[in-house]
């Protein structure tokens, strides 16, 4: 007889010795203290052992013996930690781990009924039919597997253990309204993330426990739940196998799971293990359903809480009496159906999978041909795919492990070196990333410390021990956090276990407006609004805020008095109409009865009320009426003004309503009939009149027209947000910019800017462009038209096209040339022979000339040519539709022109005619021209009969040739009586003094 076949037979005596030997069955439904009663008989004996169907019950266990006899009595035995102290008389282990070949007084199989599993069952019914007691052997399990148990062991004792607490149905709940002491059951990761990151936003957070957490990391969280902090648990069904919490409700977020194969329904007596875990000891249990899971039926409901469940038919075996001869004849045993009723052949569990792939290896091949190279090809099949990677490559690892083991020729004296696996440590030591990527690593860690337990594969197992129980315990660490930050909120869950537990809390507000309650941040408090942490949410934010309520009511009440006696300078507007006073908004304007009198509206909530309220509403509105009448005190004193009157005052009223400017042409005709006392009355208070608007230049800075901008806005009554769409304001010290073609009509007036084609102009650089146009025309040097200039694009800052297309947006046309350049203009030493008069007048003349120019500012570029500006009576007999602003700054040349340039520039005697693009106004008038004769050359005489199409006036070449014999127009300027406050009006009398002399 072989040696194997010797051991088979010795085995099997065994075995039977084992089945004579009398057992006592502990059956009955969930708290029913099996497992208190297995670890006390243990505990009485002189040695003793338990198996435990997970390693973190194992160590829950482990630790409970070790309080009652010392850590050096008691040992823990699982597949990645083993603690053997060498005095341990009692072992603490997983099911697949027991050392059957120890000899103890007592042993103990606890879940036996999971002989049913299909895939770790046949271990457990090997542990039922072959590991024993000298003294006594429990099975400790549900009554669904009396039936099984009587018939393969016929003289076994039988004890039932009633619910010490009864468990009964509540149907269906939102998650949101679980009651506290609730463990949520759900059987995938993503599900039980998702189920607490909902219960952290509604609840104040949750405890995870998975079963493929660490023991370390288990405990920690269980920790939170067992000690208050959190009032949740949210577990798969890890928390069916024994694991003991103080959880008052179960529910299930679903009622299906994947077994390995596919996904199907729970049976009854799983969702009873689960269901079981609420009502601990006398604590009556409540069990439901939550979330996606639909309600269970009446008979499921009323089985569960009765205990009544069907018997197990078969419990699963696997051959445990193996042959190394060879390859094939270790893979036909494992495969050996039971030959005896009541169990059935396991199915091809991993180990065996992972024995067939790595046979097919020509290297394993070659080595595995001894018992003892099969033995150790089959020890290292069994290592567990804690990663949960393909068949494939986690057979390559046991292969590439295997190689390692046999490297001497088939030997077994051979390691795992130390530099490889030192390489696969150092990719596991990292604690960064989230929790699927620690979880990830944590599985990992898990395989090497399985290795790392198989002494006789390592050079120096205590050494790889201790590592990866230091890298997986860091693991734990880390992830235990991850877990806690993602899902608790321990703000939350501190305060409302306080408030449980009726004690006040203590609610300040710092100096930088954060509420704290009992310390912890609750929001914000800005101005006179309390802005919550978004974090909470639902209940936990009710809550945050009624605490909250306590610091706020008086320190808005100081805050209401600290604004009503703050000085102006703390209180500031916006852009967007909000009054902001130390950083924060405390109100906001809406539009009111006047363009200068908009509504004051506080930002505030409910805890801002009565008298407090009042005045600081009384103290906003009079610091925006003071704000107003500081930043646009020209707009506010022609408003105010008791001076200006007839249609002076209806001027003024026009511009108050168009916030300081107006086009020339809609007041055209309300200006030709002012007369020059009350143009002079609009003058005093900053009003400008000029070529094409009618505005006033103070209100041009920075600061006014920002507020401008803001009260604008205001009047958009038909939008919800008066200030959405805007584009962007012009830069402060820009003379023009792009216009934007979405910007709503009014918005670049409202900035004191004009569009003209693509550019949208400031007012008084528009126009010191016409008062340098005019002069040209009046001259008629280019035939009655102008050219482009760099001093007048330089004024506007743009050039080429775009300048073009302003001059366009004036009412100027243009057209190629051919026209003889006039001569440059004389050196000013020579002006002494043109104009005649003694050398101290034309001195002085100078002078004057010099010192207006330099003294204009784009503020006041139109007051620098008010006199200027003011229209001809020619052109004002005009009917504003019946000119252009070009034409009508072209029909005032004559008149606002300088009077040394009234005489026509004489072409050089040499120049040849050049083509040049000349500029002219184009008008507009009601009768219309024929085509002919608007085609007809400028310089062309018009009979007598065509004078009637200027409205009177000669062609300007007649009336240049009837005014060259004529006297100086002095006269007539003197006839309008300019204004005597006009700073042109003592430049107007030095003239007259240089031309009489």
């Amino acid at each position: 007889m072989s040696t194997a076949s010797l051991q088979t037979v010795i085995g099997r005596a065994r075995d039977g010795l084992a089945e004579r030997r009398r057992v006592t069955a502990v059956l009955g439904p969930t708290n029913t203290g099996k497992t208190h009663l297995a670890i006390e008989r243990m505990m009485a004996h002189r040695t003793g052992m338990i198996g435990l169907p997970l390693r973190l019950l194992a160590r829950e266990v482990y630790d409970r013996v070790v309080k009652a006899k010392g850590a050096r009595e008691v040992a823990l035995i699982t597949g990645e930690e083993k603690i053997l102290p060498p005095t341990a008389r009692y072992y603490v282990c997983t099911v697949e781990a027991m050392p059957l070949d120890l000899e103890v007084d007592f042993l103990a199989i606890d879940e036996i009924q999971l002989a049913a599993d299909r895939e770790r069952g046949h271990t457990f019914t090997d542990r039922l039919l072959r590991a024993r007691g000298h003294s006594e052997t429990m099975m400790l399990g549900s009554e669904t597997v009396r039936g099984l148990i009587q018939k393969l062991l016929p003289d076994t004792l039988f004890i039932s253990r009633p619910r010490f607490s009864e468990l009964s149905w509540t149907g269906s709940k939102k998650i949101t309204r679980l009651p506290r002491r609730s463990a949520i059951v759900a059987f995938s990761a993503d599900q039980v993330y998702a189920i607490a990151e909902l219960i952290r936003r509604q609840r104040g957070g949750a405890a995870v426990v998975m079963g493929a957490l660490s023991p370390r990391t288990r405990n920690a969280q269980v920790a939170l739940y067992q000690s208050g902090d959190v009032d949740f648990l949210v577990a798969t069904d890890a928390i069916g196998m024994g694991l003991n919490m103080d959880v008052d409700h179960v529910a299930f977020a679903s009622t299906e799971k994947f077994d390995g194969r596919l996904h199907r329904p729970l049976h009854v007596a799983e969702l009873a293990q689960i269901a079981g875990r609420a009502g601990r000891h006398m604590n009556n249990g409540t069990f439901g359903v939550t979330g996606e899971a639909g309600p269970l039926s009446d008979e499921i409901v009323s089985r569960i809480e009765n205990h009544q469940f069907e018997p197990e038919r078969v419990f699963q075996w696997r051959n445990p009496h193996l042959e190394f001869g060879s390859v094939a004849a270790l893979m036909r045993s494992l495969e050996m159906p039971p030959g005896r009723p009541g169990l059935a052949r396991a199915p091809i569990a991993n180990d065996l999978e992972a024995l067939t792939r790595m046979s097919r290896d020509q290297d394993v091949q070659n080595l595995a041909r001894s018992p003892a190279a099969i033995r150790r090809l089959w020890e290292v099949a069994q290592v567990p795919d804690f990663r949960k990677t393909l068949a494939s490559e986690h057979a390559t690892l046991l292969t590439r492990l295997y190689l390692f083991l046999m490297e001497p020729g088939g030997g077994t004296e051979a390691r795992i070196p130390d530099d490889w696996l030192d390489r696969q440590m150092k990719t596991l030591e990292r604690t960064d990333g989230d929790i699927d990527m620690l979880s990830a690593r944590l599985a990992h860690i898990r395989t090497w410390t399985y290795v790392a337990n198989r002494a006789d594969w390592l050079h120096n197992p205590v050494h790889w021990q201790e590592r990866t129980r230091t890298i997986e315990d860091r693991l734990s660490d880390a992830l235990h956090e991850r877990l806690t930050q993602r899902f608790i909120d321990r703000r939350t869950s501190v305060l409302m276990k306080r408030l449980r537990q009726n004690e006040d809390l203590m609610a300040a507000v710092n100096g930088d407006g954060e509420v704290l309650v009992e310390g912890e941040y609750v929001g914000r408090l800005q101005g006179f609004v309390f802005v919550p942490d978004p974090r909470a949410e639902g209940e936990q934010g009710r809550v945050l805020r009624a605490a909250a309520n306590q610091a706020l009511t008086g320190e808005i009440a100081d805050r209401a008095q600290r604004l009503t006696v703050a000085p102006d300078a703390e209180i500031t507007l916006s852009e967007h109409g909000r009054i902001l006073w130390a950083g924060h908004p405390v109100a906001e304007l809406k539009s009111g009865d006047a363009p200068l009198a908009p509504r004051v509206e506080l930002v505030a909530g409910e805890e801002l009320n009565g008298p407090a309220r009042e005045s600081v509403q009384t103290r906003l509105e009079a610091w925006l009426k003071m704000h107003i009448t500081n930043v646009l005190a020209p707009l506010v004193s022609l408003r105010d003004a008791t001076d200006v009157e007839g249609l002076a005052r209806g001027i003024a009223f026009r511009l108050v309503e168009n916030l300081g400017s107006v086009k020339r042409d809609q007041v055209a005709e309300d200006v030709r009939l002012l007369d020059q006392a009350a143009r002079g009355q609009l003058r005093k208070h900053g009003v400008r009149f000029g070529a094409y608007s009618v505005f006033m230049p103070a209100l041009l800075k920075p600061a006014p027209a920002r507020l401008l901008l803001t009260l604008w806005s205001l009047t958009r009554k038909d939008l919800d947000d008066p200030f959405s769409g805007l584009p962007p304001s012009p830069a402060p010290g820009l003379t023009s910019v792009p216009a934007d073609t979405a910007a709503p009509q009014g918005f670049y007036e409202a900035l004191g800017f004009r569009v003209c084609g693509t550019r949208a102009v400031r007012l008084d650089m528009l126009e010191r462009v016409a008062d340098i146009i005019r002069p040209v025309i009046a001259a008629r040097s280019f035939n009655g038209g102008f050219v482009v200039t760099p001093d007048m694009m330089s004024l506007v800052g743009c050039s080429g096209e775009e300048f073009a297309g302003l001059l366009r947006g004036l009412g100027y046309r243009s057209q190629l040339e051919k026209i003889t350049p006039p001569a440059p203009p004389a050196h000013p030493s020579q002006e002494p022979e043109a104009v005649p008069g003694d050398q101290a007048s034309a001195g002085t003349v100078s002078t004057v000339n010099e010192t207006a120019a330099a003294a204009e500012t784009p503020e006041q570029a139109a007051e620098s040519q008010e006199q200027e500006t003011a229209p001809s009576p020619e052109a004002e007999e005009m009917k504003p539709s019946e000119a252009s602003p070009a034409a009508a700054a072209a029909d005032s040349s004559a008149e606002a022109a300088p009077l040394e340039a009234e005489a026509p520039a004489e072409p050089s005697a040499t120049a040849e005619p050049v083509e040049m693009e000349i500029w002219r106004p184009a008008r507009r008038k009601s009768g219309g021209r024929p085509k002919e004769d608007q085609r007809k050359p400028r310089r062309d005489k018009q009979k007598p009969e065509h004078r009637n199409e200027h409205r009177g006036k000669p062609s300007r070449r007649e009336g240049r040739q009837e005014q060259r014999p004529e006297a100086p127009r002095k006269p007539r300027e003197r006839e309008r009586q300019p204004d005597p406050d006009s700073p042109f009006a003592a430049l107007a009398v030095l003239k007259e003094r240089a031309r009489g002399n």
